[in-house]
């Protein structure tokens, strides 16, 4: 390693990391004045402020906009050193610009990796303590009951309907099941009530009647109690795609072969989770030659020119990303290829731009 590249890594890393700092401190003094009412109205303990909750955001914040303030570092120190005429030195003294994106390459792939760990393994253990604290000091108690009308298809073919369910004592009304087998009803049961036995492991069913259709042939049952095992526990009625962010990646991984072996369409909201922490840490090498490509060259605007129009191409890729993502999410767009399509384009506009960049 050249002194050269030492020196750009230094600039490189040096500026990332006094960025981050200097706006976690902004962003930790605004957060403070608005939930400062939250902590005094349930008396939250000045150390858990601190070490519970504020220390366990910091993982999370820069993970969350660790491609920006990558982008942002490189612009803003290749633009000081364009300025500074110091490119054209290191140009003129033999190294090729190709060389000198050597140490650019070396600093964004640290942090990709540092981005990697962090949303894969980390994160998910520090949210944990933080969402803790949000629910004890912070947020307001649960409501007792979840949404109204829960649809949900808890195996191939296999539908449940409740109409709401206490999420306190793990009772549910208005309860319905539904069989299909080549997209015809062969099994139907409705009850008034279900409750969760946790001593046992499985439901209680209250005036309830079910119907079984063969063809043309037809039975009906009608009972007060039935005592069954069905395939979903009362954690399945509550679930959020928040808690996504405190499964680690193999915790995930496992999640997603159970919903889809249930045949769960929510499970595209979790692969779509799941592919961005892959492809967001990738985003940190493609804007950093997106960077280095549109700050290398002097220009007259100077830093203010390279920091507006990267900055306008970050928001653009922001875009892009939430565009393609409802895409997958409410449409047929797969989601591996929907969160990988903004890489994609910003890759080829890297390339592009980097064929053009002063060498």
């Amino acid at each position: 390693m050249r002194t050269i590249d030492r020196y750009i890594i230094k600039k490189f890393l040096g500026t990332f990391f006094f960025t981050l700092i200097l706006l976690i401190f902004i962003v930790i003094v605004f957060d403070i004045s608005e939930k400062i009412d939250d902590f005094l109205r349930h008396d939250a303990p000045l150390h858990a402020i601190i070490f519970v909750y504020y220390l366990n955001f910091v993982p999370y914040f820069i993970n969350e906009f660790s491609y920006l303030l990558t982008f942002i570092a490189v612009i803003f120190f290749t633009s000081r050193m364009a300025s500074d005429s110091e490119i054209i030195a290191i140009l003129s003294s033999g190294i090729s610009f190709w060389r000198m994106l050597y140490p650019y390459f070396i600093s964004a792939a640290a942090l990709g990796l540092l981005s990697f760990f962090l949303a894969n393994f980390i994160i998910p253990y520090t949210n944990r303590s933080m969402f803790a604290f949000e629910n004890q000091y912070i947020h307001d108690p649960k409501k007792e009951f979840t949404d109204q009308n829960i649809h949900k298809q808890i195996s191939p073919g296999t539908f449940i309907y409740l109409e709401n369910f206490n999420i306190h004592t793990k009772v549910g009304w208005k309860f319905t099941l539904e069989k299909f087998e080549k997209r015809e009803l062969v099994f139907k049961l409705k009850a008034e009530e279900i409750a969760w036995d946790s001593l046992h492991s499985r439901w209680g069913i209250s005036n309830y009647y079910s119907r079984r259709i063969n063809g043309m042939e037809e039975s009906i049952r009608k009972s007060k109690k039935l005592d069954t095992i069905l395939p979903f526990v009362p954690a399945d009625f509550t679930e959020d795609i928040e808690e996504v962010k405190i499964m680690n990646y193999f915790v995930l991984q496992k999640h997603i072969k159970d919903k889809e072996l249930r045949g769960d369409p929510d499970v595209i909201k979790f692969k779509v989770k799941k592919y961005e922490r892959i492809a967001f840490p990738f985003a940190t090498l493609i804007l950093t030659v997106i960077g280095v490509s549109v700050s290398s060259r002097k220009v007259r605007g100077g830093i203010g020119f390279h920091l507006g129009m990267g900055l306008a191409l970050t928001f653009i890729y922001i875009l892009f990303m939430q565009i393609f993502t409802v895409f997958a999410t409410f449409g047929d767009l797969p989601p591996f290829i929907a969160v990988w399509i903004p890489n994609l384009i910003f890759g080829v506009i890297a390339f592009f731009l980097i064929k053009i960049a002063p060498k």
